[in-house]
């Protein structure tokens, strides 16, 4: 995600259309993470050195997880209290992949280097949804 990117997309004099349109940009990366882990589960599986069956529950999760997260974009005032639990669990979904990439997998390079880019990705997203969230209250 290049800082051009981010600055056009927060670009807005209005704080609420900023916050929109960070929840949907994590959203569509989201799903889209998603549905590639359930469309090419086994190839990625062997890419990334994580079992089929893991990438297949994670695709699950993430494709209605990004479902939500893109309804709530597309409310014309997302609940601060939703946007506070969206940023909480991509918080907490950072925190928990990297822990899982030293404790529980045995990732190939390709895992090792994908898991701690897609947390960074993730709490990228937290923190700009929770700098817009702020300016929505001032």
């Amino acid at each position: 995600m290049s800082a051009t990117l981010l600055g056009s997309i927060a670009r807005t004099t209005r704080p609420q259309t900023a916050l929109r349109r960070f929840l949907a940009l994590d959203s569509v990366v989201t799903t889209a993470n998603g549905l590639a882990y359930l469309a090419f589960s086994a190839p990625l599986g062997r890419l990334l050195g994580i079992g089929q069956g893991l990438l297949l529950d994670l695709g699950i999760l993430l494709v209605a997880y990004g479902s939500a997260v893109g309804w709530l974009a597309s409310r014309r005032r997302p609940s601060a209290f939703a946007v506070k639990a969206v940023v909480e669990t991509n918080y907490v979904w950072a925190v928990v992949s990297l822990v899982a990439l030293v404790a529980w997998l045995s990732p190939t390079t390709a895992g090792t280097v994908w898991i701690p880019a897609q947390a960074l990705t993730v709490a990228a997203f937290a923190v700009l949804q929770q700098l817009a969230l702020r300016s929505t209250a001032e």
